[in-house]
């Protein structure tokens, strides 16, 4: 072959290598792309939070990111619940409960007791227990005081559902309401993750924007 034709054949072998990596380079881009994509509409929920309920913790228009699924939220951590359905007891015992029509809106609270669980409230001095043992709430923008009338304390969660409450408790309608009560475990949407916006009004520097709720 003359040096004219191996140059040739050089520049062209040259050029298939350049189109194959830049093929390359876009499929591997688009895969990740596209498991993002994914990742967000199954995995990662984005919620704007709506009133004061959840003071000082989360403030109203807050922007946080949720895990919708895979993950079982833990006694403790926030969740979103889509309150289209709440359990409330049907016997003075507190034992048979029945699913009735909730708020039907979203809301954010904070999971206190599961099913299973002993949950107990001295409303006299804001404390609140879970299997006899006593909760540390540093989150908590008042005692626990505010006593909607819901239950008898102290009850036994019933499985599949959930107690919330929001930190704020003075200003909050959750399991301690009527209208809330009990929140079935499938009417959970997701855990919260992060904080990852606050209003500049609500914030002294740039970083308050942010916050680790897992």
């Amino acid at each position: 072959m003359e040096p004219e034709e191996n140059q040739k054949a050089s520049a062209e072998a040259e050029s298939g290598s350049f189109f194959s990596d830049l093929m390359d380079i876009a499929e591997s881009g688009f895969l990740t792309v596209f498991i993002f994509i994914l990742i967000f509409i199954y995995l990662i929920r984005r919620v704007t939070v709506d009133g004061s309920s959840m003071n000082p913790t989360l403030l109203h228009q807050d922007q946080i990111y949720i895990v919708s699924a895979l993950y079982e939220p833990k006694n403790g951590q926030i969740v979103v619940i889509d309150d289209a359905e709440s359990g409330r007891f049907a016997d003075a015992a507190q034992q048979e409960v029945v699913r009735s029509e909730g708020c039907g809106i979203t809301i954010v609270k904070r999971l206190i007791a599961k099913g299973g669980q002993e949950i107990d409230i001295d409303f006299e001095n804001g404390d609140v227990r879970v299997d006899g043992s006593l909760l540390d709430e540093p989150y908590i923008a008042d005692p626990t005081t505010l006593d909607e009338s819901a239950f008898q304390y102290p009850f036994t969660v019933p499985e599949g559902y959930v107690f919330v409450m929001g930190d704020n408790r003075l200003y909050s309608m959750d399991s301690r309401s009527p209208q809330v009560a009990l929140i079935p475990e499938d009417e959970i949407l997701g855990t919260a993750l992060v904080r990852y916006d606050r209003e500049k009004k609500n914030r002294s520097k740039w970083t308050e924007r942010f916050d680790y709720l897992f």
